[in-house]
């Protein structure tokens, strides 16, 4: 259980910033079913305790990669909420420039480095940031996200191999929302508890409770100091849920409802807010101007990404290929 000794500013932050990525991923839903965003489209409704705890310890030059399920952990890393929702829109605007869309974020500006679609290959990619950063004398720390599906890709022992063998400051975080896409953890293993994985490489593991902030910010915290002392990488599984589908195309079928509404009793948001409440730290006009600030900040993200243009054609091989480089490529 975590302490109690965080402060009004602190928990407030939290309030503020886990209600803004729910509004955002809920008008995301709204705009998806009107098909003003197309392709596929993973919401992060449910798991926001996950990334704000997380964000409350690291520094800002400290990177973060991601997998598909990226709409709040660039937010979070402090990417405007228009340049996100102008890339779910396929708007030039947006922060992939509007050809990476839902699941393929991007901003090195912000030291967050994706947002991937293919399964588990962020992995290695979360060593090697941090084996650069080792290599240039850098004391900054990797946040590498990952689902509990991912952790079946071979590519993962790979890297946590190499990982311990070169003390790498990365932290590998597993987001174990229970399903990898249908399917339970408990249909593809024997060792549920997945933070076991890092045992075999000597690598520091811990569960943490990803349905209360307060655990998540203390688990990653420790984390954070191992990995910037110089000791290496460190392992958390932090379980969490996620109350939507999959994907949006997902209706959920193979969860009960009971389970659902079991878990939304944990929300990570009322969670906070009845702590507010009950230190008598928010009333109930504080509470009113906050939610009138996010609505107001996710319609303006909203109104900027209608406005702006669609990339144009000329823009197709842009950041794909670098013809100074490539000769061979044709200008069509």
């Amino acid at each position: 259980m975590a302490k109690s000794g965080f402060t009004k500013e602190q928990y407030l932050k939290w309030y503020e910033s886990m209600l803004l990525w729910r509004r955002f991923e809920e008008k995301a839903s709204q705009l998806y079913i009107q098909q003003k965003i197309r392709g596929f489209c993973h919401l992060y409704i449910g798991q926001e305790a996950v990334v704000a705890g997380a964000i409350s310890v690291i520094r800002d030059d400290d990177n973060m990669i991601s997998a598909y399920r990226d709409h709040v952990h660039p937010i979070a890393k402090g990417v405007h909420p228009n340049a996100i929702m102008a890339e779910l829109m396929a708007k030039v605007t947006g922060c992939s420039k509007g050809k990476g869309g839902s699941m393929h974020m991007f901003s090195a500006e912000h030291r967050f480095f994706g947002g991937h679609g293919i399964v588990g290959g962020q992995i290695p990619l979360g060593a090697g940031i941090a084996f650069a950063d080792k290599y240039n004398g850098s004391d900054r720390v990797t946040l590498c996200y990952m689902g509990d599906g991912a952790v079946r890709q071979g590519a993962l022992h790979e890297a946590f191999n190499m990982a311990m063998l070169w003390k790498l400051p990365v932290i590998f975080i597993i987001e174990n929302n229970h399903y990898a896409m249908g399917t339970s953890v408990e249909r593809t293993t024997n060792v549920t508890e997945l933070h076991k994985i890092g045992l075999s490489y000597e690598m520091p593991s811990k569960p943490v409770n990803g349905m209360r902030v307060e655990d998540v910010h203390e688990a990653t915290e420790w984390a954070v100091n191992h990995a910037r002392s110089g000791k290496g990488p460190v392992l958390l599984e932090i379980k969490t849920y996620r109350f939507r589908g999959h994907s949006m195309s997902d209706p959920g079928k193979y969860r009960t409802k009971e389970e659902v509404e079991d878990y939304k009793k944990q929300d990570p948001i009322e969670q906070v807010l009845t702590t507010l409440k009950k230190k008598k730290w928010i009333t109930e006009a504080e509470i009113e101007a906050i939610d009138e600030r996010i609505k107001a900040v996710v319609e303006e993200s909203v109104r900027f990404s209608e406005e702006s243009p669609y990339p144009d054609a000329s823009e197709l091989y842009r950041d794909v290929y670098v013809q100074e480089d490539y000769p061979y490529i044709i200008e069509n």
